[in-house]
């Protein structure tokens, strides 16, 4: 019967209807914290969520980009002219560009048969048992014929090899760098289309092309002139660009379009920033470097030169958010607002419930069952001192 009898005055209890009781708590020190929280929960929604984050405004924050990239420059190595069709690839990029600033050359290389490089596993020998005849090891650089030969012009002998030869590590040239690159200019034509607002943005002055041709990126001079030195990046990166000769690197461009299109569209400018983006220490992994050949052919037998380049990767990344007035975020943060000042009552009844003395009388006069009075409640005002002692005096209001 227990059960049954605590369900019925469950169910019945569900039914109930709950409502706030007003009292008056007279005490200075609890007074001044619930204003200090609430001036704090007012002045973070003001200030942070609606001014600084724009809470009011419908936002997008994936628009569609585009991104096209041109390098330009040209310099001198020794006696030769080297200009950005030898240096630059691919000549006209999408968003990833590589220059080349310094290069390993291995000269006239031809297939045929030569010794395996000394730091290849199981390369080094002393008689032909040692090598096996059609091993293939892809750590290496080519199949081993089966005999032991001595290493180019050394004593010592490793496993021959089907190749080109002679190997890279024995014959490779590695040539100036090229230090007027540090004046080479990168061309960055970035569109980007915001569909939720149906605005579409460049980072250039379509009117006035001929300008690009002569000036240069400034953030508050020519912000509509998407050229930029590469000695002007490795500085904003912080890297010196010797040592980008040296080891190369990879570089991220990132292009942010923050705009407000509360204002005319024509105040979306982007900013640039550059970040280095692979590892500066002296590990394998660290720098950028790649490899490419160039084939001819001499007395009728093909010949290539494998040249290892060491440069500047541009990895150009777009970062896009835009926001305009919207009646329904609007409301939303609004109410979000209103209802997070009751916070202040919530922190405010929990310090009297726990650390004033006699919480017991407050909670007496809180909490009403109207099923147990006679008469309508009324409004009480409860006198508590600053010391905590609690006065009996009570004052009967309006009624609820």
């Amino acid at each position: 019967m227990g059960f049954i009898e605590f369900f019925k005055e469950f169910f019945l209890g569900f039914w109930d209807y709950e409502t706030p009781k007003i009292m008056v708590v007279k005490n200075r020190r609890l007074g001044v914290i619930y204003r200090a929280v609430q001036l704090l929960v007012i002045t973070y929604f003001i200030w942070y969520v609606f001014i600084s984050q724009k809470a009011y405004q419908d936002t997008e924050t994936r628009p569609e980009s585009s991104v096209y990239t041109e390098m330009r420059g040209m310099g001198m190595l020794g006696d030769s002219v080297r200009d950005t069709t030898e240096y630059v690839t691919p000549s006209e990029g999408g968003n990833v560009i590589s220059t080349i600033l310094q290069r390993e050359v291995t000269y006239d290389q031809r297939q045929g048969k030569c010794a395996e490089h000394y730091n290849v596993p199981n390369a080094n020998c002393t008689t032909d048992a040692d090598c096996v005849k059609g091993e293939l090891d892809f750590g290496g650089h080519g199949q081993r014929t089966g005999r032991c030969v001595s290493y180019y012009n050394y004593t010592f002998k490793t496993c021959e090899i089907r190749s080109w030869c002679p190997i890279e590590e024995f014959a490779a040239v590695r040539e100036p760098a090229l230090v007027e690159a540090i004046n080479f200019t990168v061309f960055i034509k970035n569109a980007i289309h915001f569909p939720k607002f149906k605005v579409l943005r460049v980072n250039i002055k379509p009117r006035k092309p001929k300008k690009l041709l002569k000036c240069h990126y400034h953030s508050k001079t020519s912000p509509y002139c998407p050229v930029f030195r590469l000695g002007y990046i490795a500085e904003q990166a912080r890297e010196k660009f010797s040592e980008l000769c040296r080891t190369g690197g990879v570089i991220g461009v990132f292009i942010n379009w923050k705009c407000d299109f509360d204002v005319d569209p024509s105040a979306c400018i982007p900013s640039y920033s550059f970040r280095r983006l692979d590892l500066r220490r002296n590990l394998p992994s660290s720098g950028y470097h790649f490899r490419f050949a160039k084939y001819y052919y001499k007395d009728g037998e093909e010949y290539r030169s494998l040249i290892k380049a060491y440069g500047i990767r541009l990895d150009i990344i777009v970062h896009g958010h835009a926001g305009k007035f919207s009646l329904i975020p609007t409301i939303i943060n609004t109410v979000t607002a209103m209802t997070s000042v009751g916070i202040c009552s919530i922190i405010c009844d929990w310090i009297m419930l726990t650390f004033i003395d006699k919480n017991e009388v407050y909670s007496e006069r809180k909490f009403d069952d109207t099923s147990k009075e006679s008469s309508p409640p009324a409004v009480t005002q409860l006198t508590i001192s600053s010391y905590g002692s609690t006065h009996s005096d009570l004052s009967e209001g309006v009624p609820l």
